[in-house]
């Protein structure tokens, strides 16, 4: 049965790789992007940021939303400002809340409709120069399992912690072969994950194979949050 999701965030390597699986399972994918569309989404909107009550209007029932928006604004402590602080929240956490408040009613019409949010392995880990993104993701888990909380049984609310994916987001911690080296020595398999390795996560969460998963933070990082082998 063909069902209906709607990626926030949608031009990102991680949306477009989950939309290709989805739609290769015979899904309809509607993108919402503050960028312009790249991706042969079934349908596409563009907007102008995602701290607003401002999103496009969607006249159909939602099968499943993710939120794909974030940041990597890592910086030593005493250098973030007040506007770093207050721009990771607004991208990373405020505007997930307003985008399931805006398509609160279209999720409604779908029984057994999924939300999917993205957090970070550097919430639970406490990484240096990670203060300000940390902070957002974890407001970010504690509305992941708040709304979980709320919206059952009839909405599923989850999350996925990644650790560092070779994405555009994250070119310039592995864009030389030194920089790759040394991000694979400090992961436990080794490796840096890969957005097809997201989305399949992704896609799982969404999907009725995870149909008694809820408020949960899955982690998907290569051991990085629980394992220390050295």
């Amino acid at each position: 049965m063909s069902k209906t999701y709607l990626f926030a965030g949608a031009s990102s390597a991680m949306a477009e790789k989950t939309a290709a699986i989805l739609q290769n399972e015979g899904h309809k994918v509607i993108g919402i992007s503050t960028k312009e569309k790249a991706f042969p989404y079934d349908e596409f909107y563009q907007l102008d940021n995602y701290n607003s009550s401002l999103f496009p209007t969607i006249n159909k029932a939602i099968d499943g939303l993710v939120y794909f928006p974030g940041t990597i604004n890592l910086k030593p402590f005493n250098r973030l400002t007040a506007k770093d602080f207050i721009i990771d929240y607004e991208i990373n956490t405020l505007g997930a809340a307003l985008c399931v408040q805006s398509y609160f009613n279209q999720l409604k019409q779908s029984p057994g409709s999924s939300i999917v949010l993205i957090s970070s392995v550097a919430v639970q880990s406490g990484m240096p120069f990670h203060t300000s993104i940390s902070m957002a993701k974890g407001a970010l888990e504690g509305l992941t399992k708040s709304l979980a909380a709320e919206l059952a049984p009839n909405m599923r609310v989850n999350a996925i912690a990644p650790s560092l994916t070779h994405t555009p987001l994250a070119d310039r911690f592995i864009n030389t072969p030194e920089k790759m080296e040394a991000s694979q020595k400090r992961n436990p398999l080794k490796k840096v994950g890969t957005p097809e390795e997201l989305a399949e996560a992704i896609v799982f969460l969404l999907s009725e194979k995870s149909s008694w998963i809820t408020g949960q933070i899955l982690a998907v990082d290569g051991g990085m949050g629980t394992l220390k082998l050295n």
